[in-house]
């Protein structure tokens, strides 16, 4: 057996940059983290073969001081911290004093600084972990990082890196993601010598826009929560927008990006309403807390974190989000097919949502009865004109947000006309999202109430669903349901809720009980609620090819004015789509 002995420190080096430098991108995160640490405001980023010959960053930070180079590129050797108190609330985002030697002993590096106090600039390099020492140079404030070679005395591990343009791919990912948490510092990246992105300071709006593009900017919505120490800002996406992948997710924790598995549910859970099927959120948040209450000092790449109150974290991220999505976001009435209509409280040119100034517009007049809708739907009669003598106008009536009804397309469509144009409203889509609102309220509040059936419903069923509702009175009473068994292969329903009394009875008993036989009546009611009144919304709301009145159309748009995350169905999928008249002239080419 071999004797213990101490490892030399190029060896030490090259075990921890097996930790620390896992590709190219790797190396630029480290270097860039270290521009920010320095104070910059201005960062250029030169990278030949997706960083595979060489990573130049060069800064207009404070610098370091020729006396300190050889301090650089030693292991652990750090400005940033001192004490172990240091260590409990770490502000930058370097801290461990191992990033540049570990890249010195698997490059060739080159590291060039100039100091204000100093005379000159100093350089110093280091191939394979052999540092030299300090030579005067010449370079203006700041300092300059070049890494060549990457890999070049550990051929095995070179041979493990992918093509060049998957290599770039992954650095201009980190670029991404430094640039998106610093818009204050301006940023600019070449590859083989051609520029790929070049971005001023600006704030955090205009700079996600800048790198997210204009698509995402137009379709997101801010994000400004603050309790006790801890803040939320940035953007969020409309499910709209939403992606295939995850790839438009960033989430930043006093200034580093990280992943964080606790952040994610918050955010899925935030989402989960709104998004329909396997797609996924696209959102740049920002959270900033008091640095003793999160640990990042947990993974080697400083990519997860540890909260000291994880639930009330994850508690302040999903209300903050559910929030933001709860009431409808109606952005620019320029976009085709999208659930926005205005920006009129932006322009004065416009009066506020839901005010006209046109005073009579050729709004098709209300004339049938509103009972029936009205126990639908409730009692909107106080927003419609059930005159048809007396169309509205500004001094009677208000035009409201999606406008009033024109008629159905197809017994599947609502056409209605607002302020902006054509608003589009998938009926059933619509409905099923405001009877699950209501469900959920009406849960919450322990006050779903029941329908007594005036005559009960029989039906005939396998033993299994006679004994689920055996075990389970108190769960389906809390439900809305009374069902009691017959025989031992039949049920009578007597009841059902009251907001689900036009439902087919009998299906939608059979999908109750199977829920509750499938998850069990305590995680139906917890884990799996939401689950189940999606369920039971989808058998209270109209089906596509019912005719609906006019004062049923308009019952209806109101009802989505009024209620939380109306722009998409239970599953996701939109509710509504609006085209401006703009758009509408320019697809008939009027003007032209």
């Amino acid at each position: 057996m071999n004797a213990i002995k101490l490892l030399p420190d190029v060896l030490i080096n090259q075990i921890a940059a097996g930790e620390v430098i896992e590709r190219p991108a790797s190396v630029l995160k480290e270097i860039l983290e270290n521009s920010i640490d320095a104070g910059t405001t201005e960062i250029t980023v030169h990278i030949m073969q997706g960083g595979l010959s060489l990573i130049r960053v060069a800064d207009n930070g404070k610098g370091i001081s020729g006396s300190d180079l050889p301090l650089a590129l030693a292991r652990h050797a750090t400005s940033k911290i001192s004490t172990q108190e240091d260590l409990q609330k770490i502000a930058s985002l370097g801290f461990r004093g191992e990033a540049l030697a570990s890249i010195g002993a698997v490059s060739r590096l080159l590291l060039a600084s100039y100091q204000s106090g100093d005379k000159h600039a100093w350089h110093i390099q280091a191939e394979g972990g052999q540092v030299s020492r300090p030579e005067p140079t010449a370079r203006g404030a700041g300092t300059t990082l070049e890494v060549r070679d990457l890999f070049f005395n550990l051929p095995a591990r070179r041979k493990f890196l992918k093509t060049e343009a998957t290599e770039f791919a992954h650095c201009e990912e980190v670029f991404r993601r430094i640039a998106l948490s610093h818009a204050d510092i301006a940023f600019s990246l070449q590859h083989n010598g051609k520029a790929r992105s070049h971005l001023y300071a600006a704030d955090a709006a205009q700079r996600i826009t800048a790198v997210l593009g204009e698509e995402f900017g137009q379709t997101a919505v801010p994000v400004s929560e603050e309790a006790a120490d801890i803040n939320l800002q940035g953007m969020v996406a409309l499910p709209t927008y939403s992606r295939s992948a995850r790839d438009m997710q960033y989430f930043f924790v006093n200034g580093r990006y990280v992943r964080d598995k606790l952040i994610s549910h918050a955010l899925r859970e935030a989402y989960r309403d709104v998004l329909h099927l396997d797609r996924h959120p696209a959102f740049v948040l920002y959270l900033q807390i008091n640095p003793e209450n999160v640990d990042v000092n947990v993974h080697p790449a400083k990519a997860e974190v540890r909260f000291r109150d994880a639930r009330a974290v994850h508690q302040f991220v999903f209300h903050s989000i559910h929030k933001v999505l709860a009431s409808p976001q109606r952005k620019s009435d320029t976009q085709i097919l999208s659930p926005l209509v205005t920006q009129a409280t932006q322009n004065s040119q416009h009066p506020p949502l839901g005010y006209s100034r046109q005073g009579n517009l050729p709004i098709k007049a209300i004339a049938q009865p509103p009972a029936f809708y009205q126990t639908l739907f409730g009692d909107n009669s106080d927003v419609l004109d059930m005159n048809p003598g007396n169309p509205p106008t500004q001094s009677t009536q208000p035009i409201p947000p999606l406008g009033f009804a024109l008629g159905q397309l197809l017994g599947i469509y609502i056409l209605a006309q607002n302020e902006q144009g054509l608003i589009i409203v998938d009926m059933h889509a619509a409905h099923e999202r405001v009877v699950y609102e209501k469900l959920k309220s009406a849960l919450d509040q322990h006050t779903l109430p029941m329908q007594p059936l005036l005559m009960p419903v029989t039906f005939q069923t396998d033993p299994l669903d006679v004994a689920t509702v055996e075990e389970n009175h108190a769960v389906l009473n809390e439900l809305g349901f009374e069902i009691a068994a017959l025989t031992p292969t039949s049920l009578v329903i007597r009841a059902v809720p009251m907001m689900l009394k036009d439902a087919d009875t009998v299906k939608l008993a059979r999908d109750v009980l199977a829920e509750i036989r499938e998850f069990g009546a305590s995680q139906l009611l917890t884990s799996r609620r939401n689950e189940l009144l999606a369920t039971m919304a989808c058998h209270g709301s109209v089906r596509a090819n019912r005719q609906l009145t006019t004062t049923e159309m308009n019952a209806l748009l109101r009802e989505m004015e009024a209620t939380e995350r109306s722009d998409q169905c239970n599953h996701g999928r939109p509710t509504w789509f609006g085209i401006s008249l703009a758009e509408l002239d320019k697809m008939f080419m009027r003007g032209n």
